[in-house]
Order: C-alpha cells, then sequence, then structure tokens
C-alpha cells in the first residue's frame, strides 16, 4: 500500500534581474515573502533559506559570451546549483522563486547530476530557444532551453556550460508559448518540431487533459521531471507585473484557474521534484496585489505537493 506524506519544502529566493535593472526581478522574493509565501505551506515543513549575495547588476554584454548582466548570472548559476543540488539530496522539494528563466541553467543540471535523465516539464509564453548569436540583448532568459538542448553555448564556460546538453528533446515538454511574432522579427525558428510544443490556445481549450498527455509523454523517458513555470504565460490582463516597462505584451495567454488546473495536474500526476517560479517584477506591482495573487496559486497548489511512497521516487517541479 503507498503512503502519501508532504513535502519539506525548501524555499530559495534568487535575486536577479537578467536584464540588469535595478532591483526589477531582483526584488521579487523580498516581495513575496512580504505578500505571505511562506505562510502558503502552513502544512507543510518548510526549510527558508537566505537570497544569494550576487555582484552589482549591470546591463552590459560581455564581450565573450554575448550574455547580458554576465557576472551576476555565473554567480547565481553557481549558487543555486549548489543549492538545488543540496536540497534534492536532502528529500526536500525546491521552490526556486524569484529571477527568470535562466534559473534553469542551475536547476536541470542539478537534477542530471541527481537522476540521470531529469524531464522538464516548461510553463510560458515564449519557447526561450534562441541562439546566442541570433539574440538582440543577450538575455539568458531568451536562451536557456536552446542551451539545455546543446542547440548553442559552444563558447560558454564553467559553470554556465554545465548546462550545455543537460536534456534531451524526448524529456521536454513545452506548454503555452505563443511568440510566434517574437520570434518573427528575430528571425528565430520555432523548436516544436523537435520536443513535444502545445501551445497557448491548446493548453487553454483542455489545461488538464493536455498536462495530463505531456506528463505521460516524458514519463517513458525521464524518472523525475522539473516543473518551471514562467508567469508569462499568463495573460496580460491576468498579470502585468512582468518584464520592463513599455515593453510590448503577446496577445493571448492563460487565465489564473487554467493555469492553476495545469500545475495542480501535473503535480496530481507524479514524478515532480522541484518547482521554479519566475519573471514577477515588483517594480510594476506598487500596491503589491500581484504578488498577493502568486502567493494565492501557491496556496492553491500547496496540497498537491506530496510524495508516494519513498520520496527519493518522484519527481519535482519548477516555476518562474
Amino acid at each position: 500500500m503507498k503512503r502519501f506524506q508532504k513535502w519539506p519544502i525548501r524555499l530559495i529566493g534568487v535575486p536577479f534581474d537578467g536584464m540588469g535593472r535595478k532591483p526589477g526581478q531582483a526584488g521579487a522574493p523580498a516581495a513575496l515573502r512580504a505578500a505571505g509565501l511562506e505562510a502558503a505551506f502552513s502544512s507543510h515543513e518548510v526549510v527558508s533559506q537566505p537570497d544569494f549575495t550576487l555582484p552589482e547588476a549591470r546591463a552590459e554584454r560581455a564581450p565573450e559570451s554575448g550574455l547580458l548582466n554576465e557576472t551576476a548570472l555565473v554567480k547565481m548559476v553557481a549558487a543555486l546549483y549548489a543549492e538545488v543540488s543540496a536540497s534534492l539530496s536532502a528529500g526536500h522539494f525546491p521552490l526556486v522563486y524569484g529571477a527568470d528563466c535562466s534559473v534553469l541553467l542551475a536547476a536541470v543540471p542539478a537534477m542530471r547530476d541527481a537522476f540521470s535523465e531529469p524531464g522538464l516539464v516548461f510553463v510560458d509564453g515564449h519557447e526561450d530557444a534562441t541562439p546566442i548569436d541570433r539574440s538582440p540583448d543577450g538575455e539568458a532568459a531568451n536562451m536557456e532551453v536552446a542551451i539545455l538542448l546543446g542547440l548553442t553555448g559552444e563558447r560558454l564556460t564553467h559553470p554556465l556550460s554545465r548546462a550545455v546538453n543537460a536534456l534531451k528533446p524526448q524529456t521536454l515538454v513545452m506548454l503555452g508559448p505563443r511568440d510566434q511574432p517574437w520570434r518573427q522579427e528575430r528571425g528565430v525558428e520555432t523548436i516544436a518540431g523537435h520536443v513535444l510544443l502545445r501551445n497557448s490556445e491548446e493548453v487553454a481549450a483542455d489545461p488538464a487533459a493536455v498536462t495530463r498527455s505531456a506528463i505521460e509523454s516524458i514519463s517513458s523517458h525521464a524518472s523525475s521531471w522539473w516543473l518551471h513555470t514562467d508567469l508569462d504565460v499568463l495573460s496580460e490582463r491576468d498579470f502585468f507585473a512582468r518584464g520592463a516597462p513599455g515593453e510590448i505584451p503577446l496577445s493571448g495567454g492563460l487565465t489564473w484557474q487554467q493555469l492553476t488546473e495545469v500545475i495542480q495536474t501535473a503535480l496530481s500526476a507524479g514524478g515532480c521534484r522541484g518547482w521554479s517560479l519566475a519573471i514577477y517584477n515588483p517594480d510594476l506591482d506598487p500596491d503589491g496585489s500581484q504578488a498577493r495573487r502568486i502567493v494565492q496559486l501557491v496556496i492553491e497548489i500547496a496540497p498537491h505537493l506530496f510524495w508516494k511512497s519513498d520520496p527519493h521516487d518522484c519527481r519535482s517541479i519548477s516555476v518562474a
């Protein structure tokens, strides 16, 4: 008979802004804690970690790698890799919150080193598969999937090089992209033919069914997987505190209820070992209402964070 137990949750705040803004997304961990993030896990054991100390943000591209804000990025990836690795080793469930999708350059290699062939359930409004030499600004959060799949990043050095080829196409599923105009403007092709991808309209039509099918598709290839949630998968009407002031939003997107259904369905399937939640910019949320709505999402999801029998046989999610 299987036993069901709640995960010990390790909260890992990442005060990093990939665009080099001050504070921008680097202010997300403090804002989410002030909105009650830790209390959202009132029925779980919670291990809360101090935020990382990172170098001063710089909105400049490094000449060798072409990456924006590289010094802080490298320090963040090294510190987060160590923290996620320690969390998985201890049998905790890591929740990485703050920053942007570049957190996957640490989380996925940590999963690979813990579980050999990890999967990734990637919930995002963008594909994030821009080659470094095609990037107009060098922001790592637009190219982390390309790096993880080994489609770019040949010149990256440690610790970023650890992420190159950390993921196989058959262990990745993408839910919610709607960035075709953005990619066309930059001449970036879709990777839909190489990985399982369900766009925003497909997910919105039946969030639970699409998510269940996606989990089934990677479960035959990956024994453990990470869930990543980039909040720009939501519509602009539902979530506006993301990106930079004046940034042109993507059309369409999911509602909060649809996103909640996606995550709850994913967790109920079993096999998730970590969750990253990213792209919240408190500079665009002066009254804190968006932070409180994010915490409400976590409250609705927390009851689904449990393991079956041996916790080391289960998998993880990340929300970004």
